[in-house]
């Protein structure tokens, strides 16, 4: 086996265990931009797990966090270090990705790296959505076949409508974890103690998640509006994160934000239909 597919058979198979939500909406693509969008997400994967393990102190998640914006300054000349950043490095050369969303993407880990993030200000919520996953949409709409300003505006608002529902879905783990998400404004406007396990039991939860869920909507409906304005084909892979996330909004709607049953998902059958869909579009 040559070194390309070698690269390419261990962002695959890292994509493939990870059990992401996205890997229906990267598998439609063509191969050449499927295989860069794989190894984007490997490398959205590895640097998370740093910022995720809780058992490393922050000054070692720090270092190996510098360590690979070392490794993406390195990329843009040329050198590269192991499997993700060779093929990294073919999926910048083809797609002309830019180095400070990847940039982007580590500084926002380093958010999570450290002291459990509880209750941000609704700014920081903001910054932190840029960089975890609207810089991620940057990235892909590149690979995706549209880098214009509309797509930009995708990005930006598929990204964040995206994280605020993963917010929303994972508040009680999140909680065990001594983590709160939701902006601090909207817990003190319910009177609720921003911290983690006061938020999970108070009765006014409902209504801090009910007014996440709908910036999370309005954030779905003007990622719509930009993708009307882009080349149709390039966003299929859009549309299908999309429509695979922001059904999750209704069923917490319905569950009233119930944190004490299973985490809320689509089946993967209806995301097999969804990207059928898409395709025959």
């Amino acid at each position: 086996m040559s070194k390309p597919a070698a690269d390419t058979a261990y962002v695959t198979a890292l994509v493939k265990a990870s059990g992401t939500s996205f890997y229906h909406g990267m598998k439609i693509l063509p191969p050449p931009r499927r295989d860069a969008m794989y190894a984007i997400y490997a490398f959205c994967r590895v640097v998370d797990d740093i910022a995720d393990d809780d058992d490393v102190p922050f000054a070692q998640k720090r270092a190996a966090l510098d360590a690979w914006r070392e490794r993406i300054a390195a990329l843009y000349n040329g050198e590269t270090d192991g499997p993700i950043t060779r093929a990294l490095l073919d999926a910048v050369r083809k797609f002309d990705l830019q180095p400070s969303d990847f940039r982007d993407i580590v500084d926002g880990m380093e958010m999570d790296a450290g002291d459990p993030i509880v209750a941000p200000t609704l700014s920081a919520l903001d910054l932190y959505c840029d960089r975890v996953a609207s810089a991620v949409g940057r990235l892909s709409v590149h690979v995706f076949g549209d880098s214009s300003p509309a797509a930009r505006d995708v990005a930006h608002a598929l990204g964040r409508g995206l994280q605020l529902t993963n917010i929303l879905r994972d508040v009680g783990e999140d909680a065990a974890r001594g983590r709160l998400y939701l902006p601090r404004e909207f817990l003190e406007e319910a009177g609720i103690t921003p911290e983690p396990q006061a938020a999970l039991a108070s009765p006014a939860l409902p209504v801090v998640c009910a007014r996440l869920a709908t910036m999370a909507e309005q954030k779905f409906t003007e990622a719509e509006a930009a993708m009307a304005r882009c080349n149709p084909r390039a966003m299929r892979p859009a549309r299908l994160m999309q429509a695979s996330y922001r059904p999750l909004l209704a069923i917490l709607r319905r569950q009233n934000f119930n944190y004490s049953v299973p985490r809320v998902k689509l089946p993967a059958w209806r995301k097999l239909v969804l990207a059928a869909r898409l395709l025959a579009a």
